[in-house]
């Protein structure tokens, strides 16, 4: 029975502050390209940016808790700031190269010895969720256990929280964008220069987008770094790959789709990991251990393609929109 653990490590990963992390940030990417229509490759650079601000915040500097959520959602915001102001007024295509060099430069820079002091280069920074744990009113000796997974009142505090925020930052974006402004901003997606003609400021809601989208991302980073560790390759090319395929499996112009999208994504990681490692460990699989890895990212993407072909609107998207964004 020892070997079929893996099943309830997938089902836990429905839950996980990284997995709440990644539908928050996937959502800024649904505002970004799915409403309207930035092709913004490097979100990853804006995680990068808010677990930074929020970490150094906590750790270098030793401010309270809100206060390192502030500069985290200052961070996102400053760098929406310099990403839009040269670029929103070009072609989208701009934008989508700015955005993967941005990332890069984010990652290179809190690597590098110079910042050491700061960003901890190479290894990262630890414990920067102590003033968030140290606000738990959850009794010390809470725990709650699923078949030989045991969470403690930590765990379980976080999660509560970190799936609260997702719930109200759906309900944020939901409610946004049924309003004037919302349809403003899909009106732009599926034809700027009518918007235009009827005397919106396009640049300005591209930013307030950029913006938006930016921040949810930085918050998103804030639950994946506190229960672990920051680690700056932890936002690589990897990451933004990660989003972009939650976004596409859950459904690019939805709501719900980039919270389902993540779960689903995280748990089929797990899936796919704890299978092939049973098929080495038992000899069904021609494969060694350290081989094992990579599997699973193959069987991923090979799902993905298949739902590309034969669902490309995801779970939840609808098709004359993705018809669009092509």
């Amino acid at each position: 029975m020892g070997h079929w653990n893996f099943l309830l490590v997938a089902v836990g990963e429905l839950f996980t502050p990284q997995t709440a992390a990644y539908a928050l940030a996937t959502l800024g990417l649904a505002v970004h390209f799915g409403y309207t229509g930035l092709l913004n490759f490097g979100q990853a650079g804006f995680m990068a940016v808010g677990g930074y601000a929020f970490a150094v915040a906590a750790v270098a500097f030793g401010l309270p808790f809100w206060a390192c959520v502030a500069a985290a959602v200052l961070g996102a915001c400053v760098l929406a700031l310099l990403l839009g102001i040269p670029t929103l007024r070009l072609r989208a295509d701009y934008l989508s190269i700015v955005t993967i060099g941005t990332a890069e430069i984010v990652r290179l820079i809190a690597r590098s010895p110079e910042l050491e002091r700061w960003t901890g280069g190479s290894t990262g920074i630890n414990r920067s969720g102590t003033g968030f744990f140290a606000m738990n009113p959850l009794p010390e000796d809470l725990s709650w256990t699923m078949g030989t997974i045991r969470y403690n009142a930590d765990a379980l505090w976080i999660r509560l929280v970190a799936w609260g925020v997702v719930v109200l930052a759906a309900l944020f974006i939901w409610q946004l964008m049924r309003s004037p402004w919302g349809r403003v901003v899909t009106g732009i997606r599926e034809n700027e220069d009518a918007v235009r003609s009827l005397g919106k400021n396009v640049f300005a809601y591209k930013m307030q987008v950029l913006v938006i989208g930016g921040v949810l991302a930085g918050i998103g980073a804030i639950f994946a770094i506190m229960p672990t560790s920051l680690q700056p390759d932890n936002y690589g090319t990897q990451t933004t790959f990660f989003l972009w395929a939650i976004l596409l499996l859950g459904g690019a112009a939805t709501v719900i789709g980039p919270v389902v999208g993540s779960m689903i994504f995280w748990m089929l990681l797990a899936l796919t990991d704890g299978f092939v490692a049973l098929g080495v460990s038992t000899g069904v699989l021609p494969f060694t251990s350290l081989q094992s890895g990579q599997i699973r990212y193959i069987l991923v993407g090979l799902a993905l393609m298949l739902l590309v072909v034969f669902r490309p609107q995801g779970i939840f998207g609808r098709k004359s929109e993705v018809l669009f964004n092509a």
